[in-house]
């Protein structure tokens, strides 16, 4: 395949969505809504297709965030006060309250197009822990991604869906963004978006550290290893503010195929242990003295209990284990004197264990069944996996994004006055983004990304309105993108016939090879698992001197065809959150999240001098990084 064999299609629109994970889907279903009432035109791109795109295309057995409002349960202030609690005081408190605020309509809408959420005899949601939700969820993208292309479908020919569409590139009209390059996985063409506005939810990034799974496993991890990036290489590329890059995930996870464990832990009451048999939450209780006031209150943060269990493991105490047997025996108990009854409620509890990863982690089933496990007769082993880019979750990474205007601080509304106040856009004029693409706004998980889609789009739609000019775009540079996107194919071709076998050759490196570089870097220079999650300044500066080595070899990556064309860029964006991972990590000097990383030249928490957010650009004219503190500013909650 050559560059030559591709045709290059425009596509001219107002608003236009990468992505097709929840945050793209609720961006869809919420522009439609706007654009239908003005005349506007949208359109959707998505490397997938959206019934099965991003983090929820397998299932997920409970939705995360409900804050349960109608019912009297919770506030959003009690929401804002969890989410600080838990990220170790670093939080944009404006964007987690405002998404609290609207977050229940998302998951009533979810219940409305057939998402099924168990409920109790009184007809009230199940609650797995204080802020989530039991569902059957194994077609809970599907539900979501219906409806989006549902409402889509409203706008007639001004409403536009492109799937298997890989989107690398931004396009630029001098500090404004104005649309995209990408290209087809499927046949060859080229794609030049325009457009008005910008929204940019193509999700987190996995496989940029070396994974627990390798060899006949490579592949398989807890976030799904098709997100590689893409919404924070864009941001980044189009000279957008971020922040907590420096703020990965690391969730412990069933061990081997990544299981979750928040049903077992929250619905089954259950408790992890040594080898020894020590609750190491209990044993090492006064350890968390070390990082007042977080590892005093309730909840205890992720990152804390993950800390607690690594250092049982570092002193020779492992494996982990879910005692699973004893949590089911615990909740059949109260049968105890009932024979049949007990035997009833153990199936029952059996079947939920099942269910549990049958909803979003068939693998993990299958992995019991393989090892002749049943968890209601022997625990099963946890794991620290490798780290994750996953901003919705329980990390922080992403872009520095405008606030809601009723709540935003006034010392950040005044970065967004000269180019305009508007919700969810980044520092760049036209540029939104939400879901994994916003920073410091932790635990929005499905229904919040979905939720802070809705937000990003409907204020999209006023930018549109407020700055309705046809973009304007360098021919020059839109030939000069398209080439350099192809260029992979073009090696290939020229080079492939000079060595016997085509994954061995001087002139050009295969993406999978690239990949396994990345990751060996990252791994053992960024703190990853063979370094036990600890790293240093010398570490993080030969680390980046290794980067900048790969970065130049990126340039003879190539790809025989177009799957392996898009796991060359696929990776190229994986190496630019990567390098910003590790400045942030240099330039943080403490440990705020032991658990995630351990800064060894720091191994404390420093309030007084780190009790910020650490924010970056990269100037893509100059090619250099500029990295900064920026004050937390706390609602008064």
């Amino acid at each position: 395949m050559l560059p030559s064999d591709f045709q290059t299609v425009e596509v001219n629109t107002d608003l236009l969505i990468l992505g097709g994970g929840m945050a793209a889907c609720g961006a869809a279903f919420e522009a439609a809504y706007w654009a239908k009432k003005h005349g506007l035109r949208v359109t959707v791109v998505d490397k997938a297709v959206m019934e099965r795109s991003g983090a929820v295309a397998m299932g997920l057995s409970a939705i995360n965030e409900y804050i349960g409002i109608r019912e009297g349960e919770h506030t959003c202030e009690e929401y804002v006060k969890y989410v600080r609690q838990d990220l170790m005081g670093v939080s944009r408190e404006d964007l987690v309250y405002d998404i609290a605020r609207h977050v229940d309509g998302t998951v009533h809408l979810f219940e409305k197009w057939g998402l099924p959420i168990w409920k109790d005899e009184k007809g009230n949601y199940v609650r797995e822990g204080a802020w989530q939700i039991m569902i059957n969820g194994e077609s809970y993208k599907v539900v979501v991604g219906e409806a989006a292309k549902n409402a889509m479908a409203t706008l007639g020919d001004k409403g536009q869906i492109l799937e298997r569409v890989f989107v690398v590139e931004p396009l630029m009209d001098g500090d404004r963004c104005v649309g995209a390059v990408g290209f087809s996985i499927r046949e060859p063409k080229v794609y030049v978006m325009k457009a008005k506005a910008v929204l940019a939810a193509m999700g987190g990034a996995v496989h940029v550290f070396k994974p627990r799974s390798t060899g006949e496993g490579l592949g398989r991890s807890w976030y799904p290893p098709f997100n590689s990036g893409a919404t924070a290489y864009f941001t980044i590329k189009a000279g957008a503010e971020m922040t907590c890059q420096e703020v990965r995930f690391i969730p412990v996870r069933f061990k081997d195929a990544y299981g979750p464990v928040g049903a077992w832990f929250l619905l089954f009451k259950s408790r992890a242990t040594s080898a020894l048999g020590g609750d190491y939450m209990t044993v090492r209780k006064a350890e968390l003295e070390e990082w007042a006031p977080y590892g005093l209150a309730k909840p205890i943060p992720a990152n804390l209990r993950n800390h607690l269990g690594l250092r049982d493991v570092y002193e020779g105490k492992g494996p982990i284990y879910m005692q699973t047997a004893e949590a089911i025996q615990n909740l059949a108990a109260q049968y105890k004197d009932d024979p049949k009854g007990f035997k009833k409620k153990m199936k029952e509890l059996e079947s939920e264990a099942w269910e549990d990863f049958l909803d979003m982690t068939v693998s993990q089933s299958i992995l019991w069944a393989a090892h002749n496990i049943q968890p209601e007769e022997k625990p099963s082993e946890i794991m620290a996996c490798e780290p994750y880019f996953i901003g919705s979750h329980s990390g922080a990474s992403g872009a520095w994004v405008c606030g809601p205007e009723d709540l935003m601080p006034a010392e950040y509304r005044k970065q967004w006055e000269p180019i305009g106040v508007y919700n969810r856009m980044t520092t760049v004029k036209g540029l939104f983004t939400a879901g994994d693409g916003a920073g410091a706004s932790s635990h929005k998980f499905s229904s919040g990304s979905h939720a802070e889609g809705r937000i990003a789009a409907k204020s999209a739609i006023r930018f549109i309105l407020e700055n309705n000019t046809e973009p304007k775009v360098d021919p020059a540079e839109v030939e000069k993108i398209k080439a350099w996107l192809l260029r992979p194919l073009e090696i290939f071709a020229k080079h492939h016939k000079e060595t016997s076998d085509r994954n061995i050759n001087p002139n050009y490196s295969i993406p999978r090879q690239f990949m396994f570089r990345l990751q060996k870097i990252m791994d053992e220079y960024a703190g990853g698992v063979s370094s036990c999650f600890a790293t240093n300044k010398p570490l993080l500066e030969r680390g980046l001197e290794l980067m900048q080595m790969l970065k130049e070899d990126s340039e003879k990556l190539a790809a025989e065809d177009l799957n392996e064309l898009m796991r060359c860029w696929e990776n190229y964006t994986r190496m630019w959150i990567a390098e910003s991972h590790m400045r942030h990590l240099l330039f943080r000097e403490e440990t705020r999240w032991p658990g995630y990383y351990i800064r060894a030249d720091f191994p404390k928490m420093d309030e007084k001098n780190w009790h910020c957010f650490v924010n970056s650009v990269y100037n893509p004219k100059t090619g250099e990084w500029t990295l900064k503190k920026v004050p937390i500013v706390n609602l008064p909650v």
